[in-house]
């Protein structure tokens, strides 16, 4: 498989721990990080198959902050537990908390369409939609008829180009999420795995039926 083969040959070795990251200094020390760490590949194995993403440049600090969690083996233990079909399935390590959020880079470019990167964003006192700097999740979504689709324009007062509309009516999403929670990266292969994995919601709650253990790596490709 292509995926197998590039994180044989070509997985990023992990670092030491970096510089400790706080409130007061987390654009100061994400932005340097992003210099340093240029990497924007990333590869998910599942139980269910494998999940490729390519990570924006346009949103340099989410950007860092995946990167920096991955090389520091943050996510070793991670799973995706929380799964929400025709939503999204959310990952991490939930006994992860680390001190600090990220500010926000909306980029109306980037819309929560499906197979999208985001960070998940505490509720609690959280004016400014400052993202969590360790969950995340990737949008699953559903699509949309042009009725929905403009009436929930004009509900969360959204303008979107004609390109955008038409990618929630072919490929679909989640509108409601659009300029809430940072878009940093999306799925470039591996889209039917997030859905296996979104089917696996029990009736009635957000927990797959079954644990889902992954595991995050960098990649490069070769020169």
């Amino acid at each position: 498989m292509f995926f197998v083969f590039l994180a044989a040959l070509g997985m990023v070795a992990c670092k030491p721990k970096s510089i400790a990251i706080t409130q007061q200094n987390v654009r100061e020390v994400l932005t340097q990080y992003g210099k340093d760490n240029p990497e924007n590949e990333v590869l998910i194995e599942t139980p269910y198959g494998n999940i490729a993403l390519k990570l924006y440049d346009e949103t340099p600090l989410h950007r860092a902050n995946f990167v920096k969690l991955i090389k520091d083996r943050d996510l070793d233990d991670a799973e995706f537990y929380r799964v929400v079909n025709e939503f999204m399935i959310q990952g991490g390590e939930m006994a992860l908390q680390l001190p600090y959020r990220i500010p926000p880079e909306f980029n109306r470019k980037y819309i929560p369409k499906k197979g999208t990167l985001s960070m998940a964003r505490p509720i609690d006192n959280n004016p400014n939609m400052e993202s969590s700097a360790e969950q995340f999740f990737i949008i699953q979504g559903t699509r949309y008829t042009k009725e929905d689709l403009e009436m929930e324009m004009k509900y969360f007062g959204l303008t979107l180009t004609p390109e955008q509309k038409q990618i929630y009516l072919t490929e679909g999403g989640s509108m409601e999420l659009d300029q809430k929670f940072t878009v940093f990266g999306e799925v470039t292969e591996g889209l039917e795995v997030i859905e296996k994995i979104a089917r696996l919601q029990l009736p009635g709650t957000e927990a797959p039926s079954k644990k889902v253990p992954i595991k995050i790596m960098l990649l490069q490709r070769p020169a």
